[in-house]
This record gives C-alpha cells, sequence and structure tokens, in this order.
C-alpha cells in the first residue's frame, strides 16, 4: 500500500478519530525541496518524546514487504521544538530515500521515539570554543544543537562548517544560521559567539576546497584569526560521511584532542551512525 495516499474520512461515520495507518505515525506538517538531492521536513512530536539537542531516532516508512524501512535520522530541531524536523538526502533507487522524498504534509512517517546519538554535550568535558565540522546533510544535528541555550552557556565561540559540492548545497545551513540569529532564545548570545564558516568542493564560491584539507595546511585558522586547536580549550562534533570521520579523527588527534562518548567525555565526538 502506498503509504503516502490520503484517504478520505468518512464524515458520517460515528466512530472516533481512526487510529494511526503506521506503527509509531507522526504526520508530516512541512516539506521544503532545496535542490534535487536534498529536502527537509517538519512532522508532528510525540507527547512523551524527550531528547537531547544532537541526538538521532530512526524515521521510515512501509516497505514493499510490508515491514518498516527505517534508517536513522539526526533531529534537526531543538529539544525545546514543538514539532520535529529531519533534513534528508534524495537517492533515486535508495530503498527509503526514494519513497521519502515524496512525501506531503498530511502524509504519515514511521518515527521510533527512542533517541540516541554521541553528539551531545554531556559527551564533552568543558572547554572555551566548540567546532561542528560537518558535510551535506551532515549538518542536522547541529541545526539542533545551534539553537540549544546548552551551547552558548558552555562555550565563548562556536565554529559551524559546512562543506558541500555545490553552492545551492549551502542553502540549508544559510537559513539555519540566520534563524539562529533571529531565535529569541539564543538570538543575542549567537550574534557574538557563532561562525560560519560554509566551503564548496566543485562549483565555484567564496571559499573552496575540503574542511579536511583547509584544517591540515591551517587556512581555517588564518581565516577566523585562530592559532590551531589545542585540548585545553577546543571541543569538537563531528558528522559527515565516513571519509570525514576518519579523516577529522586523525586531524583532531593530532591537535591532542581525544574521542568522547556519553559514558566517558573527552575533547570531541563523532556520529558514527550517519551515512550521507
Amino acid at each position: 500500500m502506498d503509504m503516502t495516499e490520503q484517504r478520505p474520512v468518512n464524515e458520517a461515520s460515528a466512530q472516533p478519530a481512526r487510529a494511526p495507518a503506521l506503527p509509531d505515525a507522526q504526520t508530516v506538517t512541512e516539506v521544503q525541496h532545496y535542490t534535487d538531492r536534498l529536502f527537509r521536513f517538519r512532522v508532528t512530536r510525540p507527547r512523551t518524546l524527550r531528547f537531547r539537542s544532537g541526538e538521532f531516532v530512526m524515521i521510515g516508512l512501509m516497505g514493499d514487504n510490508g515491514k518498516p524501512l527505517l534508517r536513522a535520522y539526526s533531529i534537526a530541531c531543538p529539544a525545546w521544538d514543538e514539532e520535529l524536523e529531519f533534513y534528508s538526502i534524495k537517492v533515486q533507487d535508495g530503498p527509503l530515500t526514494s519513497k521519502l522524498q515524496h512525501i506531503q504534509p498530511g502524509d504519515e512517517i514511521i518515527l521510533r521515539p527512542k533517541p540516541v546519538g554521541t553528539l551531545v554535550h554531556d559527551a564533552l568535558l568543558p572547554g572555551n570554543r566548540i567546532w561542528f565540522f560537518s558535510t551535506g546533510t551532515g549538518i542536522a544535528p547541529f541545526a539542533s544543537l545551534l539553537r540549544e541555550p546548552e551551547t552558548y552557556e558552555n562555550y565563548d565561540q562556536v565554529i559551524l562548517t559546512h562543506t558541500c559540492r555545490e553552492v545551492a548545497e549551502l542553502k540549508y545551513g544559510e537559513e539555519l544560521v540566520q534563524k539562529t540569529l533571529e531565535d529569541p532564545l539564543v538570538g543575542e548570545e549567537a550574534a557574538q559567539k557563532l561562525v560560519y564558516y560554509p566551503t564548496t568542493t566543485r562549483e565555484q564560491s567564496p571559499k573552496m576546497g575540503r574542511i579536511t584539507d583547509l584544517l591540515r595546511d591551517g587556512t581555517v585558522f588564518r581565516d577566523l584569526g585562530i592559532d590551531g586547536m589545542d585540548a585545553g580549550h577546543d571541543r569538537a562534533m563531528v558528522c559527515g560521511s565516513m571519509g570525514l570521520n576518519t579523516d577529522m579523527k586523525e586531524i583532531l588527534e593530532g591537535f591532542g584532542l581525544r574521542e568522547g562518548a556519553n559514558s566517558e567525555p573527552a575533547e570531541y565526538v563523532v556520529e558514527k551512525a550517519f551515512v550521507g
């Protein structure tokens, strides 16, 4: 059955509102497409759901075999938001995103309300400056953390880097930064502490290059007027491709930072569940 199909409600029925057609169903409230590869959507939030900014949940649709087809998606909104937002790639032959990209407001998706993840403040030791390193849709958890008051309570400087192939793919990040600056909860502090550093790898833009290369040759530090990184002051979170994760671990550990976890906080964390 096509789970995006809208089924009419029989107004004459004496039955109460129909039960969700999907297990753990939530209703899509908003959809915005950025490119032929990227889109975001918002859904209703389960009343009982509690999560820490930066965590992810399993979401999806029914597969052709009648079983739930689920993938890990970072929640791209802060813990205080009344709805939930997600940022997704579109893979035309992908088992899930080939269908998910066609959702419309009013449709239902499956959302398993068991948030987990390593990109949370509890997994880091106290520091002065935090770096959010992202590629592609890996920016999603930082869309949550950038609008989380605790981020600005914990750090004197917050640096968001976002690397994409083309300029149009940076739009979500640009909108995110603008929303953060306009946010009544964090906007004033963000205006003083937030630094946005977007780069592209294919299409010409004001700053070209992979963030890993720009870190290795010192370009990032020169651009931002920062004297490198050290374990005494800097903290970092990484979310992107497996290649980014591997390279960033090597770079960060080269600066003396150690990988942390919920059970053992340290200087940096990587979201291993993310693929995209």
